[in-house]
């Protein structure tokens, strides 16, 4: 079967059209049942090659930054470096605290971000700074203070009850009546007081207060606090 095609051309933006009969030869001997998977081909051919001309230059490459420093990226909440300094202070003076650091017997305290709240006009991981602070502090105490992991209670219990019903041994240490309780708890707050000028200048302060809570009588046996100011075009969003 022959076939012919009509093409519709307008010239200069003035409807016209030229008809021009375009013998397509190959159609003679191609099955019109052939036409959907020929042009699927063609299709699928233009993008997976036709792009190949594309300018994909490499952007600013990736490197490690001093995290006590200002690093590339600076805003006016707490950064990495605020981290670093405020639980430096945080640790040297807990463990100059002589209920904390200068006991007799070593105290149990629970450190976590439980009861330590973000009233600050910034988005904020807390347990990035927590973490870190009991971290520190338990390595550098060295077992002047006992920490109590509240975290993985759970963990503990099911670990407890294989014990007692013989599918485990009871391990190294023995069994316990229970489990740890703790004398003191980790607790405190982060606020902030925001200003901003008409030219988009911003200023923030920001208050982060640390406090240790006898658990038994609810005396605050120890407290610091770590105090800054920064103003600059707030532009980095936290997350």
């Amino acid at each position: 079967m022959k076939f012919s095609f009509l093409v519709a051309k307008t010239l200069g933006g003035y409807p016209g059209t030229q008809q021009i009969k375009v013998p397509p030869k190959w159609l003679d001997v191609v099955p019109l049942s052939f036409l959907p998977a020929y042009f699927a081909g063609c299709v699928l051919f233009v993008l997976l090659f036709g792009c190949t001309g594309v300018n994909n230059a490499p952007g600013t490459p990736t490197v490690y930054e001093d995290i006590s420093s200002p690093g590339l990226i600076t805003g006016t909440g707490i950064e990495s470096q605020d981290v670093q300094s405020m639980v430096d202070k945080m640790v040297r003076h807990m463990l100059a605290n002589p209920v904390l650091g200068n006991a007799d017997e070593p105290p149990r305290v629970i450190v976590n971000a439980a009861y330590f709240e973000n009233q600050s006009s910034q988005r904020l991981n807390k347990n990035i700074l927590i973490d870190q602070l009991a971290a520190q502090l338990q390595m550098i105490a060295n077992g002047r203070i006992l920490f109590v992991d509240r975290d993985n209670a759970d963990m503990v219990a099911k670990e407890r009850d294989l014990k007692r019903e013989g599918i485990t041994d009871v391990g190294t240490t023995g069994l316990t009546r229970a489990v740890a309780g703790a004398d003191y708890r980790l607790n405190g707050r982060i606020t902030s007081l925001d200003s901003r000028t008409s030219t988009g200048v911003m200023e923030r302060y920001m208050n982060i207060v640390f406090r240790m809570t006898d658990l038994e009588n609810g005396l605050v046996v120890w407290t610091n606090q770590y105090s800054f100011k920064k103003a600059g075009q707030d532009d980095v969003i936290y997350r």
